[in-house]
C-alpha cells in the first residue's frame, strides 16, 4: 500500500489502491466528497475490491492517536459479510444486498467515523435457497460454535428446513472473526448472545409443523407440545400460547367489527416464513444501526468535513430463473449505467458546448428508455403497485397488463408461451423473469399480530427492533406493508442517485475471467462481453476523443502558478497566467483547450503537470535545504573564525609580553 501512497494515477501499474488514491487525492485537493462506485457482474470480485479501498483509505489516513477509528471501520466488513453474504450457484461469497459505506474524515484528512446505508435485503433466502446454494453465512458459523451454546439446542443441520446441509471449514474460523468484529464495535456479551438466540430462534421457527386439521381444510393447527414452538418461545422469551394462536389466525378488521379468521396449512407455513425473514430483516437493520451509531461522528465540527462514499452493491445477474429480487438488482444496475452515463457522457457533452469548446456530439448507448419502462408513472412497478392493492390482483393478471400495456416498447418482450413471465432488453443483456410471486415479494406482508407477540415478549432487544421511533418522536409498529417493497427501494435508489451526483466519483469495474470459478484460466470473449456491457470500451473510446479532465481557471492558477518564474505570474489575470502555464509545458495543442472558465486536458496532460509540480517543488526543498545548510555552516565557520583570530591575538599579545619582558 505504501508504494501508491502520493502517486498520480498511471505512474504504476493499475490497482484498486490506484483509484482509492486519487479519490483521496482529489479530497484533499479540492476537499469536497469524493465516490468508489464497484460495479461488475455477479461473482466477478466487487466486494473484495471494496474491502481493498477500505482497507487503503484506513492505512493513509491513519494517525498514532486515532488508531481506534481504523480498526473500528475494518471491524465493519466481517459482520456486514457474514449478515449479508451467502453462497449463490455462481459466487461462494454473493452479496445478497447492496451497501453504501461512507468514510467521514475530519480537517486533517483523518477518519473520524463511518456510516452505512443497506439496499434490498434479500429476505426470502432466509427460508429457501435454491440447489446448491446456502443460506446467509452467519447462520453456518453460528452451527458451527452450537458447542459453545448449548442453551440454543442446536441439533444436526439436515433438521433444519431453512439451512442447506452445505458446511464450510471456513465457517467456524468466521465465527471468531465476526465475534472479534462485534467486540471491536463495542457489543457487549448481553448483546451478542441476544443475537445467537434471535438467530437459533429463526432456525427453530421454520421448523415449527403446521397441520392441516382434519375434516376442515380451511383451518390449521399447532400443537402444543411442538418442540421447536417451545424451544423458539423459550429462546425469545415470549408467549408460547399467543405464538401458536396467530400462527394460525389472523386478525380480520372490517368497517364494523374485528374477527378471526383461521388460516389454511399453506397460508399459515407462508406466514410464519414471511414473520422469520421479517425477524432476520430487523436484525439485520438494527445491527446497522448500532455500528453507524458506533462508528459515525455526528459532533457538529464533522458535519462539512468531506467524506468518501464505496458502492458496493449487487452485480447484474441473469439466472435460469429470475424473479422478482433479480428484477430490482437489475432495476439497480441499469440506474448506475445511467449515472455513469450522466456522469461520463451527458454532462460531459452539456459543459463542451457551456464552456464554447467544439467537439464532435458523443454517441453512446442511452438506457434512459428502459429506466422509464421500470419507473415511470404507470411504469412496471407502479403497475405491480396497483395490482397489490387489489383484492383479486395475481401474477398472472398483473403479467398480462405489462404484455398489454407495453406490446409497442422495444424494451420489453412478450412471452411466445404462457402468461407467467416476460422479457427485459436491460444494458447487459436480455433477461427473462418469471412473474410467478412478485405480488407476494413486493407486498412482503406480514401480520401485525404475530409481531404483536414479539414485541409483548420479554426480550430486551426485540422490544428495540420492533418498538421504534418515527421521525416526529412518536411510536411506530414497524408497518412494513404500507409502502411496498418495489415503493421503498425506487425510493432508496433515486436517494442513493442523488448522494452520488453530488460526488466526484471514480469507477472500478470488476470482470469475471470465467464462469468456471476456475483459477488462471481467462475466457477472453467473455471478458470482452463485460467491458462491452458497462460500456468500458465505449469510454475509452469517447475518453481518447474528448477532454476528461478540466479545471477552472482560479483552481488551476493556485495550484500550478509554482510552474511558472514568478516574473510572468499575472495575479490579476489569472485565465493569462494558466494560458502561459500550458503553452509552456504541453506543446502539442489538441492535448489541451481553453474553455470560457475551464482548462480542458486530454488523458494524461494533468498527471503529467502534477509531475513537473511535484518536481519543482522538490527542486524548491532541495534549494531552501542548501541554503538553510549553508546559512548554518556559514555561521558556524564565522563564529570559529571569530574566535581562532580571538585566540591568535592573544596568542600573539602574549608572545610579545614576553619578549618584552626578555
Amino acid at each position: 500500500m505504501k508504494k501508491y501512497r502520493d502517486q498520480t494515477m498511471g505512474s504504476l501499474e493499475p490497482h484498486i489502491f490506484a483509484v482509492a488514491e486519487q479519490a483521496f487525492n482529489k479530497m484533499e485537493i479540492e476537499n469536497n466528497n469524493q465516490s468508489i462506485i464497484v460495479s461488475g457482474e455477479s461473482g466477478a470480485g466487487k466486494t473484495v475490491s471494496a474491502k481493498y479501498a477500505m482497507r487503503y483509505l484506513a492505512f493513509i489516513s491513519k494517525s498514532k492517536t486515532e488508531t481506534e477509528n481504523e480498526k473500528k471501520v475494518l471491524a465493519s466488513n466481517p459482520i456486514m459479510e457474514a449478515i449479508g453474504n451467502a453462497k449463490t450457484a455462481i459466487n461462494d461469497n454473493s452479496s445478497r444486498f447492496g451497501k453504501y459505506i461512507e468514510l467521514h474524515f475530519n480537517d486533517r484528512n483523518h477518519i473520524t467515523g463511518v456510516s452505512m446505508q443497506t439496499y434490498l435485503l434479500e429476505k426470502s433466502r432466509v427460508v429457501h435457497q435454491a440447489s446448491h446454494e446456502r443460506n446467509y453465512h452467519i447462520f453456518y458459523q453460528l452451527y458451527s460454535s452450537r458447542n459453545m451454546f448449548p442453551q440454543l439446542k442446536l441439533g444436526d443441520s439436515d433438521k433444519y428446513n431453512y439451512l442447506n446441509s452445505l458446511h464450510s471449514d471456513n465457517d467456524s474460523q468466521s465465527i471468531n472473526e465476526t465475534v472479534n468484529a462485534l467486540n471491536t464495535l463495542g457489543f457487549s456479551e448481553e448483546q451478542q448472545y441476544s443475537i445467537w438466540e434471535i438467530l437459533s430462534s429463526i432456525l427453530h421457527l421454520g421448523n415449527i409443523e403446521i397441520d392441516k386439521n382434519t375434516g376442515d381444510s380451511d383451518s390449521c393447527s399447532i400443537s402444543s407440545n411442538d418442540p421447536s414452538l417451545k424451544i423458539v418461545s423459550t429462546l425469545l422469551d415470549i408467549n408460547k400460547g399467543e405464538l401458536q394462536k396467530w400462527l394460525c389466525y389472523r386478525r380480520i378488521v372490517s368497517l364494523n367489527e374485528t374477527f378471526e379468521k383461521p388460516m389454511t396449512a399453506v397460508e399459515a407455513s407462508r406466514a410464519r416464513d414471511s414473520l422469520a425473514k421479517h425477524i432476520y430483516a430487523s436484525l439485520s437493520q438494527w445491527l446497522i444501526s448500532i455500528m453507524n451509531s458506533t462508528m459515525c461522528d455526528t459532533s457538529p465540527s464533522q458535519t462539512n468535513c468531506p467524506k468518501i462514499g464505496i458502492l458496493d452493491i449487487y452485480g447484474f445477474e441473469m439466472m435460469k430463473l429470475n424473479s422478482f429480487e433479480q428484477f430490482c438488482i437489475n432495476y439497480a444496475n441499469e440506474k448506475l449505467q445511467q449515472q455513469f452515463n450522466l456522469h461520463v457522457f451527458k454532462l460531459q457533452e452539456k459543459e463542451y458546448r457551456k464552456e464554447g469548446i467544439n467537439v464532435h456530439n458523443i454517441d453512446f448507448y442511452d438506457n434512459q428508455p428502459v429506466i422509464k419502462l421500470i419507473e415511470s408513472r404507470l411504469g412496471i412497478l407502479d403497475l405491480l403497485d396497483e395490482e397489490c392493492r387489489m383484492l383479486k390482483g395475481s401474477d398472472a393478471s398483473w403479467t398480462q397488463k405489462l404484455c398489454k400495456k407495453y406490446d409497442k416498447n422495444d424494451r420489453f418482450l412478450k412471452p411466445k408461451f404462457g402468461v407467467m413471465e416476460f422479457t427485459i432488453k436491460h444494458f447487459a443483456g436480455d433477461v427473462k423473469y418469471s412473474s410467478d410471486g412478485f405480488l407476494d415479494k413486493n407486498k412482503d406482508t406480514v401480520f401485525e399480530d404475530q409481531v404483536n407477540v414479539l414485541r409483548n415478549g420479554k426480550n430486551p432487544l426485540l422490544k428495540k427492533m420492533f418498538f421504534v421511533k418515527n421521525s416526529k418522536g412518536s411510536p411506530t409498529h414497524s408497518k412494513q406493508n404500507k409502502e411496498t417493497v418495489g415503493s421503498q427501494f425506487r425510493n432508496s435508489l433515486n436517494a442513493l442517485m442523488t448522494t452520488l451526483n453530488d460526488t466526484t466519483p471514480h469507477y472500478i469495474r470488476c470482470v469475471k475471467p470465467n464462469d468456471s470459478k476456475l483459477p488462471f484460466v481467462f475466457d477472453i470473449q467473455r471478458a470482452v462481453d463485460q467491458l462491452r456491457a458497462c460500456c468500458v470500451l465505449e469510454t475509452i473510446r469517447i475518453s481518447a476523443a474528448g477532454f476528461p479532465s478540466r479545471w477552472t481557471y482560479v483552481d488551476f492558477f493556485l495550484r500550478y502558478r509554482v510552474l511558472l518564474k514568478s516574473k510572468k505570474i499575472n495575479r490579476n489575470d489569472p485565465k493569462l497566467t494558466c494560458q502561459r502555464i500550458v503553452e509552456e509545458y504541453i506543446k502539442t495543442k489538441d492535448n489541451y483547450k481553453f474553455g470560457n472558465t475551464k482548462i480542458f486536458f486530454r488523458a494524461s496532460q494533468v498527471a503529467y503537470l502534477e509531475r513537473k509540480r511535484a518536481e519543482k517543488r522538490k527542486d524548491c526543498s532541495i534549494l531552501v535545504q542548501k541554503t538553510w545548510r549553508k546559512y548554518i555552516c556559514q555561521k558556524k565557520y564565522l563564529k570559529i573564525r571569530t574566535s581562532i583570530i580571538k585566540i591568535q591575538r592573544c596568542l600573539r599579545a602574549y608572545v610579545a609580553r614576553r619578549y618584552i619582558l626578555i
